[in-house]
């Protein structure tokens, strides 16, 4: 065996730099892509079985928007396994609790509330982007310091969440006050995905209401083949009358051609491109990624 080591570690000092230049290369490619988005591009990838990253802007401090649903599910399910609450569990969801100036297919559904399971909420909330779901289960969780300490329990400080969707809508500046870094929301996609955090169940069920998100088709999907398995999570704002949209953002675990999984997170913030010109600069990336990793 001793005799082996040597042609090993000859073999692995000599292909590093290759891999390197290619490296360089993929970010090289995501650098001119990002030009596109005429604001700031933030990017994090993380090869969930090889450890390799690959960041661009990674710790830059961006607009979250929806994204905050992934860590506010994950706080939610944290409590699934502590016992406080269960998947099946009902919950009463009142009119009161729902508004009619924000993006809520539960709302639509059911105009005069409902009672529904907490399943059903979180499918809601991460599967749909739903916001009156989303801020439903902040008000039971006891609010955002809730979710910052269980985040904060497992070494994530990158990412910041101070207002609930209600509160976004307020008044615009209040939406800079959800932020993150796509490093550390990349470092949480792989604490979920190697099942650190979470118990198995709680870990299936996340992933599986991810991999149902309808928004965001033309994101990190957009590119991609129609058969793809992407767990993935969105985040998007308004425009303002300049023409600046703060978040196009998404954020998820890409199953490769290869059999490995990509984390991923393209965050386009203050950009005035339009919004096709916003996706497709998601959707360029990704694939990128796809391509470079995928063999």
């Amino acid at each position: 065996m001793k005799k082996l080591r040597l042609p090993i570690l000859l073999l692995v000092i000599f292909l590093f730099p290759q891999f390197t230049k290619a490296q360089d290369s993929l970010k090289n490619q995501i650098i001119q892509i990002a030009k596109q988005s005429k604001g700031i591009v933030g990017v994090s990838i993380l090869g969930i079985e090889s450890r390799d990253t690959l960041n661009y802007n990674g710790n830059a401090r961006l607009v979250m928007h929806s994204v905050m649903k992934f860590p506010i599910a994950m706080t939610v399910l944290n409590l699934v396994d502590k016992g406080k609450y269960k998947l099946d569990q009902k919950m009463k969801v009142g009119k009161g609790d729902m508004y009619p100036n924000t993006w809520s297919p539960m709302r639509d559904k059911y105009p005069n509330g409902t009672e529904i399971t907490l399943s059903e909420l979180l499918g809601y909330m991460v599967s749909q982007s739903d916001n009156d779901a989303c801020d439903f289960l902040l008000k039971k969780l006891g609010g955002t310091e809730t979710v910052l300490k269980y985040l904060h329990g497992l070494g994530i400080k990158g990412i910041n969440i101070a207002a609930s969707e209600g509160d976004m809508a307020k008044a615009w500046e209040v939406q800079y006050t959800n932020w993150c870094k796509p490093a550390d929301v990349v470092h949480l996609l792989d604490l979920f995905y190697q099942g650190k955090v979470l118990s198995k169940s709680s870990k299936d069920f996340l992933y599986k209401i991810m991999t149902e998100t309808t928004t965001g088709p033309k994101r990190i999907k957009g590119l991609l083949p129609a058969d793809a398995i992407v767990a993935h999570k969105t985040g998007t704002s308004g425009t303002n009358d300049e023409g600046l949209t703060p978040a196009t953002n998404d954020v998820g675990i890409i199953t490769l051609p290869n059999g490995k999984h990509l984390a991923i997170a393209v965050f386009v913030c203050n950009s005035k491109a339009d919004e096709t010109t916003r996706e497709l600069v998601i959707a360029q990336i990704a694939k990128a990624a796809w391509d470079f990793y995928g063999h």
